[in-house]
């Protein structure tokens, strides 16, 4: 069959996903990676009390539709009421329902040029107009956004501190600060994946009930449970209720649910975590120092290494490193896309990246 009756819409969409797992270059490759470091998982594992809450879940039966334990656990980890919270399939998940709330054909919004793509992605597939900005300093620009916003008339305002892809962030106050100049009719979605990563003072003290911002959390990172895929919206409870017009009643499973729940109630296992991404983080920022190139401050679980030319060297080192056997990823637009970026690992995954990046980077150099 070769009529599909695709929407118009649907039909001029190109088959594509934002990102190319590290699975399918591995098939391409014919052979695993020694060191995953791409992807941003976090390589030291949720706590043990997650696996033993996922094996007691009665994984049978349907998971609670209402989320109900897990989003008054997280009401009460975050001191407010369970109306502000929607939980949903990873931060990408809520996206793309907070998208198709808000965008249709000829709506507007603006994120930066070379921010997460996932936004942009489910922006084209409801038929909206992405503007972009450029980043300063490797920073992400909130008042250059802002006043974007207001010349497109933009619904939507994606900003993700701290970044991905450079792991650079605001303070909160500044954040704060900026918001002043958020227009009218405008919604900040601030993208807080990494804010457990970040220093103090970095998640900027919003008031749940200004229905001018929407944020999302994850317990993809931190925690370490990217593969069961469990985020979470805070905002104003009117904007939070919208989202169950249309998201997947059943869409979070029962296992995904306990495993989060066991991991919020253990703080110890997540400051543990915490202190290793500083202690991967240093390291890598010595590997990069070591072959001559500069590591970006980050504020995240992974590091942008500057490899101190433009995207096609960098590109270059890129592949060499997969070529060794080191999964990374880099930025997609210029000027940031002269980096690559690492996740922290293991000391066993970064003694891994030690022993490449300098062939890597030979290779790149015509060596």
């Amino acid at each position: 069959m070769t009529d599909l009756r695709l929407t118009p819409l649907a039909a001029s969409l190109p088959s594509t996903v934002p990102f190319v797992g590290p699975e399918a270059q591995e098939r391409a490759r014919q052979a695993t990676f020694d060191a995953r470091l791409g992807a941003n998982e976090s390589v030291f594992g949720p706590s043990p009390r997650v696996a033993e809450a996922m094996a007691r879940s009665s994984i049978w039966k349907y998971g609670d539709p209402e989320n109900h334990d897990l989003r008054h656990a997280l009401a009460a980890h975050h001191d407010i009421d369970a109306a502000h919270i929607m939980v949903g399939e990873g931060i990408d998940g809520l996206l793309g329902y907070l998208v198709r709330l808000f965008v249709g054909p000829g709506d507007h919004v603006v994120t930066s040029l070379g921010a997460y793509p996932t936004f942009n992605y489910h922006v084209a597939g409801y038929g909206g107009t992405v503007h972009t900005v450029p980043y300063a300093d490797d920073h992400e620009d909130p008042e250059t956004l802002f006043a974007r916003a207001a010349e497109t008339n933009a619904k939507l305002v994606y900003l993700a501190n701290p970044d991905n892809p450079m792991g650079t962030w605001h303070d909160g106050s500044a954040l704060t600060q900026a918001l002043r100049t958020l227009p009218s009719g405008s919604v900040l979605v601030l993208d807080e994946a990494y804010i457990d990563c970040a220093p103090a003072g970095t998640a900027p003290a919003l008031d749940p009930h200004d229905p001018r911002v929407i944020r999302m959390r994850t317990f993809s990172k931190a925690y370490g449970l990217a593969g069961a895929r469990v985020g979470y919206a805070i905002g104003h409870p009117a904007l939070i209720d919208a989202f169950n017009k249309v998201r997947n009643h059943f869409g979070m499973n029962r296992a995904a649910q306990a495993g989060a729940l066991a991991a919020l109630q253990d703080q110890d296992h997540l400051a543990h975590v915490l202190a290793q991404i500083d202690d991967a983080r240093a390291r890598i920022t010595r590997i990069a120092a070591d072959n001559g190139l500069t590591a970006i401050p980050s504020a995240t679980n992974f590091v942008a290494i500057d490899c101190g030319r433009d995207g096609a060297f960098a590109k270059s080192v890129l592949d060499g490193l997969i070529a060794r056997g080191i999964f990374v990823r880099m930025p997609f637009a210029a000027p940031q896309n002269r980096c690559i970026r690492i996740s922290c690992g293991t000391p066993r995954n970064l003694d891994a990246l030690a022993r490449a990046l300098p062939r890597a980077l030979k290779a790149a150099r015509g060596g």
